[in-house]
């Protein structure tokens, strides 16, 4: 029997099946694009950090008891590595106490918080415009960074 088209019964079903494969390429094809697109880790990284942030709001890492990982370095050698206390630092932050935070970590408030910053918003906007951004240091960017780090720890276990 022909239809109103001047097709088949069956070649109209077969149309129709091809309608609906074509419907879950599109479906396929967008999920692949937005995992694969270059804005995807950005937002991603953003998303978890939110997500983080809003469970250290009401959790206050200065209280003991806190379910809060703590640092592996710390826990094996009892030594504060150069990063230690910037969770601490962060809940401090995020309720306005910049002195407490500079005191739980100076060194990871004045550089690291403006640093994060810098490449974080740089690796976001690179993504939304469609690049993908892997910000490069160099021989002598990570000898200064690694640098920096290890003097940081030994003047914290050292003199504080």
């Amino acid at each position: 029997m022909t239809t109103v088209t001047g097709r088949t019964e069956t070649e109209a079903e077969g149309a129709e099946e091809v309608v609906g494969n074509r419907e879950a390429g599109v479906f396929s094809r967008a999920v692949r694009t937005l995992r694969t697109h270059p804005a995807a880790p950005p937002l991603g990284a953003l998303a978890a950090g939110l997500a983080g942030a809003a469970y250290l709001w009401g959790t206050n890492p200065h209280q003991a008891g806190q379910w809060l990982p703590r640092c592996p370095f710390n826990v094996v050698t009892g030594l504060l590595c150069p990063a230690c206390g910037g969770t601490r630092m962060t809940y401090d932050l995020m309720h306005g106490d910049v002195v407490a935070a500079f005191h739980d970590n100076a060194l990871l408030l004045t550089l690291g918080v403006p640093a994060a910053a810098y490449f974080g918003g740089r690796w976001l906007v690179e993504g939304l415009r469609g690049r993908r951004y892997r910000p490069k240091l160099g021989k002598a960017g990570t000898t200064v960074v690694l640098g920096t780090a290890v003097v940081w720890a030994l003047v914290r276990n050292l003199v504080g």
